[in-house]
């Protein structure tokens, strides 16, 4: 076995159930042998979707796989992964796991200084990408990462002749390796059995809200363990329909786009681009569909944005059903059943408004519609259950593959996240941390003793999650331990709890709550540009920018609304006193939060040191000094006028 970047253990010690042979190559050959003609991937390319059935899925993985050892790539190899969604990039993927190397996804939008320190730290000297746009963010720091010889591309637009030394397209190493398989017959079985269960399937990462990420080796049993596990849950079903949209360096995209999906005979449908995905959803109709709470959020506004446009009959008949629904939903969380006339009457209501709206937002067939990685708001959870859809909450981090707790069907709540799948344990320390143990859980970060042995004992992962299981034993996720503060006056609060609740609100699309340390506490808080310049276009309230329509008055009385709603939910010694709109969006560019918006804390009261004061100098207001970076790479100032915004009439 080659040099193994996580444990000094054999991994065979720690896993002695695992079958060697239990690969996700093996099932993907499989799938190919016992459903050489069903499809297992569907493409949109120029408006036409491309299928691949599973005999051609197999076909094209080990041909890449037999180019990629033709360029030299091999066992142990750690190999960059960056693009939007591409069947090809999925193919790419499991070519490299077939040779054992190791694929590590970066997400798209991701800046070149970011794609060196992860090449850096990881030794990489491969990559595998989607489109000029990486070609060239990658070609910008070659330089000072000369080792990186080889750089493959899927789409050829922009490149061709152009392309840079040791640039390559990926169609070309696929002829190659097809030649490769007809030449030497006993090749591709060769490369279908090579993998084993103990081998490293992908290398993810953490969030780095607190410095650099740290490398997340998931190993082929880890996952399988999490598919199996979830599947054993009822939460995926053998051929489900699914959409690939979420980045490919998310750990949900691995295990859904593709572990749950070889395991499973998924069909995989792959939007145009991020433009055309909300337009492709409706034409693919999955039946299997994740969404973060917030972009579960925007797509209510886009509801209630497109209703409040609509003819006079039909918001009527809206302004009639929903309430209706609303008001069965809530009924149902308290333990009451719908009377015989309420169920005629929910059936007309899905005949003329629920169904539509499914078949509008491309939900019509969605059985399994779930949410994670934050709270949900109250509003938008019972919304779309109110529609017909079966809206679930779950709870994992890379670590445990993110398949580990979830709600089933017949235990909702707002409040907790439900239980955990067959074949993983759950307790509460006496610190009040979540503690999670299974087959689906890591065995320690990447070449990183330190950070394994914090979070790793007897076993058990210690998730950095405080939480508590309520009466009925269903587990309650407060937020990070990391982040548990105390005010001046010793008042605990977790900050995330708070954020949480004010993102329920469409206005509001970031928020940091300060208050460690101080006599009270106080918000950042980021409007949603596209709903609340809706709110203020409804109302002829005029504005030029996001800067300018966040200084507002009205826009102030708006979100000082919000943050009232939330103090009058949460104790007293909990209430936000003061807040301030910044006058843009936290932007992971800039460092002040995680491509998958984690708050970088540090970074935040750093930068916004000096409003943060004037805040807590009961100020009015700040001219505020905006460092800006133009297109030409130069920077300059801009001051602003921010107003503060007071919800205890300046008496703290």
């Amino acid at each position: 076995m080659q040099h193994d970047p996580v444990t000094a253990r054999d991994p065979r010690m720690l896993h002695p159930d695992w079958k060697p042979e239990d690969t996700l190559i093996a099932l993907l050959a499989r799938n190919a042998r016992e459903h050489p003609d069903r499809v297992a991937l569907r493409e949109r390319d120029h408006g036409i979707w491309q299928q691949t059935t599973w005999a051609e899925y197999l076909d094209e993985v080990l041909s890449l796989a037999a180019g990629f050892e033709a360029e030299g790539i091999g066992p142990g190899d750690i190999v960059l992964v960056t693009g939007d969604n591409r069947a090809r990039l999925y193919a790419a993927t499991l070519g490299l796991i077939a040779l054992r190397a190791v694929p590590s996804p970066a997400y798209s939008d991701a800046r070149p200084e970011e794609l060196l320190d992860q090449m850096t730290r990881e030794g990489i000297r491969a990559a595998v990408v989607e489109d000029q746009e990486q070609v060239d963010k990658l070609e910008s720091v070659r330089d000072r990462r000369p080792e990186l010889a080889r750089i493959l591309y899927d789409d050829p637009r922009g490149l061709g002749d152009k392309a840079p030394a040791g640039a390559s397209a990926l169609s070309d190493l696929l002829a190659r390796g097809r030649a490769r398989l007809k030449a030497e017959p006993g090749l591709r079985d060769d490369l279908v059995s090579r993998a084993s269960v103990f081998d490293i399937a992908v290398l993810l990462h953490s969030s780095g809200t607190t410095g650099a990420p740290k490398g997340i080796p998931l190993r082929h049993g880890h996952v399988l363990s999490g598919v199996r596990n979830a599947a054993a849950a009822g939460y995926f079903r053998e051929g489900e329909e699914h959409m690939a949209y979420l980045p490919m360096a998310w750990v949900g995209d691995f295990s859904f786009s593709i572990a749950a999906a070889i395991e499973l005979k998924f069909t995989v449908n792959v939007p145009e681009n991020q433009e055309t995905a909300l337009h492709d959803l409706r034409e693919i109709a999955p039946t299997l569909y994740f969404a973060s709470p917030r972009a579960w959020s925007a797509m209510l506004t886009r509801v209630q944005v497109g209703i409040a446009e609509t003819s006079g009959l039909k918001r009527k008949l809206y302004d009639h059903f929903m309430p209706f629904a609303l008001k069965l939903e809530r009924e149902k969380l308290e333990g009451r059943s719908p009377s015989a006339l309420q169920k005629l009457w929910r059936g007309v209501g899905d005949a003329v408004i629920y169904g539509p709206l499914r078949d509008q937002l491309g939900l019509r067939r969605v059985a399994r519609p779930y949410t994670a990685g934050e709270a949900i708001g109250e509003d938008v959870f019972l919304y779309f259950r109110a529609l017909g859809l079966n809206l679930r909450q779950f709870y994992g981090q890379t670590e445990n593959c993110a398949l580990a707790v979830a709600q089933s069907s017949e235990d909702i709540s707002l409040t907790t996240v439900g239980r955990p799948f067959p074949g993983v344990e759950a307790k509460i320390d006496e610190s009040g941390e979540i503690l999670l143990k299974g087959g689906n859980i890591f065995d320690g970060y990447f070449e990183n003793e330190k950070a394994t042995a914090e979070s790793l004992r007897d076993g058990w992962l210690c998730t950095g999650d405080a939480g508590q299981f309520d009466a009925d034993g269903q587990l309650v996720v407060l937020g990070r331990l990391s982040e548990v503060m105390h005010k001046a006056d010793g008042t605990r609060f977790i900050p995330t709890y708070l954020e949480n609740r004010l993102k329920f609100a469409p206005a509001i699309r970031d928020v940091c709550v300060i208050g460690k340390e101080r006599g009270f506490l106080s918000a950042i808080v980021c409007i949603d540009f596209s709903a609340v310049g809706q709110w203020a276009q409804e109302r002829g309230i005029p504005y030029t920018s996001y800067a300018e329509l966040s200084q507002r008055p009205e826009v102030v009385d708006l979100v000082r609304g919000e943050i009232a709603r939330l103090n009058a939910a949460v104790p007293a010694e909990l209430s936000i006193d003061r807040f301030v709109n910044l006058h843009k969006e936290f932007d992971p560019d800039d460092g002040e939060v995680t491509r998958t918006r984690k708050l970088k804390r540090g970074v935040i009261d750093a930068r916004y040191g000096q409003i943060i004061e004037a805040v807590y100098e009961a100020r009015d207001e700040i001219e505020y000094e905006a460092q800006i970076t133009y297109e030409t790479g130069e920077t300059g100032v801009l001051t602003r006028t921010l107003k503060i915004g007071d919800l205890k009439g300046g008496q703290h």
